[in-house]
């Protein structure tokens, strides 16, 4: 019950807001004890002090009530009891072999008796006669001081003082100290949230460009960090945050700067190589494919070995040219921005994925009108090659896939589904990135892709301002590009 009672409290979540509520909490602490300390202290000096009259006051008004109301050597009293010197309020009582025999109260006008209850007089039998200050609580009387004596006859005679006056001085002590510490609480609170909030200001500004950083794009090309946080006293703990984080902020922009000129030196090299690239593999391709047509006698094995130079200059050629593409797209290179006719497009691309594999079941799902995207046909025509010849070439004869075209006021969606053995877990997280194999025993192999198919997918994607996303598991395998209408 207390747990979660506690859980429903206010709990302040920034610094500045838990310091400030410490120091009002501290303070409300301190204030508590130095005014339990002050009453406690008060009381107990005012009934010292109260003690004190009662022993110089003594037992001369219970005695005058032992004697009928005179003393013996003395007659100044009056017919209820002697009050000379008595202060009003002051209580006397004559107890006789542990009985009441009488109770009276000095007022403005005299002495009265006081009516005791059966409980008030079993209270005042059990003092005990030690001339000490005892506090009792009379029904007709409230709360009273009061001290035991013997008397002449073998009786005991009580005086008592009311604590009316102490317990009215300790209740204002309360009043004033409550109002005087809580209104030091309320200055202390508003003065500690402003000392707090303007010692903590290198702090904020330390979290503010954090958060411009966090904001920036710095796994995409070259960045511009903001400006450093605002240097504090190195000696204190907000300075030393601020000038550590800005160490870091330098190193990190060091480090982004050196990566940047990385990449930009292997963007150049692989555009230059695969520019270079292709004029000798374009050239051997077409020594052996002229070596194929020659009229004379060839050797079989030599125009098998013919063949397969041509094949494999084929792919290398095809190789080449996605490394450029890749490299232009990095370099971020426009591409053609016109009306494409998205439908015409995936008609297109499953008759060729259905020709090349007749094994497969392909199956399209179109909506009845046209489907308009502005963009370069040439690359989306390349993107939907990819997935589709991606979804043939890594799952097993017979498999079915299903091409989806869908569209809304402000995207396209296109999805393809195949109920294949599905992307392999530990790759799916890097299955867009340049490379990547789904069987990586098979980099040599004749024929076997180098693993740039989904890598020009995405980029290409991305170069028109869409996304692409995976989602694989055995028996289901989706890839979804989106694509803006506009």
């Amino acid at each position: 019950m207390r747990a979660r009672w506690a859980r429903r409290l206010p709990r302040p979540h920034t610094l500045r807001a838990r310091l400030t509520v410490g120091l009002v909490v501290l303070l409300a602490v301190s204030c508590a004890a130095v005014g339990v300390a002050a009453v406690i202290e008060l009381n107990g000096f005012l009934i010292n002090r109260l003690d004190e009259q009662l022993g110089e006051v003594g037992t001369r008004f219970p005695a005058s009530l032992e004697h009928g109301g005179r003393l013996p050597d003395d007659h100044d009293g009056d017919e209820h009891g002697d009050t000379r010197r008595q202060a009003t309020g002051t209580f006397g009582a004559r107890l006789l072999d542990g009985t009441v025999t009488n109770a009276a109260v000095v007022r403005p006008t005299g002495t009265r008796n006081v009516p005791l209850t059966a409980q008030d007089r079993r209270r005042l039998a059990a003092l005990p006669v030690d001339g000490t200050g005892h506090t009792v609580d009379l029904s007709s009387l409230d709360d009273y001081r009061v001290m035991a004596a013997k008397g002449l006859d073998g009786d005991v005679l009580i005086s008592g003082l009311p604590l009316e006056p102490v317990e009215a001085t300790v209740h204002r002590l309360e009043l004033v100290a409550g109002i005087v510490f809580g209104a030091a609480l309320t200055v202390t609170g508003v003065a500690g949230a402003l000392w707090v909030r303007w010692s903590l200001r290198p702090l904020s500004r330390v979290a503010a460009t954090a958060t411009r950083v966090s904001e920036l794009p710095l796994a995409s090309g070259e960045v511009a960090l903001p400006p450093r946080a605002p240097e504090a006293d190195p000696r204190s703990e907000v300075g030393r945050v601020a000038g550590a984080f800005n160490l870091m902020l330098g190193h990190v922009e060091d480090a982004l700067t050196k990566r940047h000129a990385s990449e930009e030196r292997l963007r150049s090299f692989a555009a230059d190589a695969s520019h270079e690239l292709r004029t000798p593999v374009a050239s051997v391709r077409g020594h052996a494919e002229l070596a194929l047509l020659h009229p004379s006698p060839v050797p079989p094995e030599v125009t098998r070995a013919l063949e397969r130079i041509a094949a494999e200059s084929s792919r290398m050629g095809e190789m080449v040219d996605d490394l450029l593409l890749l490299a232009r797209l990095d370099a971020g290179r426009p591409l053609e921005r016109a009306p494409v006719d998205l439908t015409r497009l995936v008609l297109d691309a499953v008759t060729d994925a259905r020709a090349a594999g007749p094994g497969d079941r392909w199956e399209l799902e179109l909506p009845e009108d046209p489907v308009t995207v502005t963009g370069d046909a040439h690359r989306l025509q390349q993107v939907l090659a990819n997935l589709l010849a991606n979804a043939r070439l890594h799952t097993p004869v017979g498999t079915k896939v299903t091409v989806t075209l869908e569209t809304d006021r402000t995207a396209v969606t296109l999805t393809v589904h195949d109920n294949g053995p599905g992307v392999p877990e530990d790759i799916r997280p890097t299955v867009f990135e340049r490379f990547t194999r789904a069987d990586r025993r098979r980099t040599d192999a004749p024929g076997g892709g180098a693993g740039l198919g989904l890598s020009i997918v995405a980029a290409v994607v991305e170069a028109h301002g869409g996304s692409v996303g995976l989602d694989s598991r055995p028996g289901s395998t989706t890839f979804t590009v989106r694509l803006s209408t506009g």
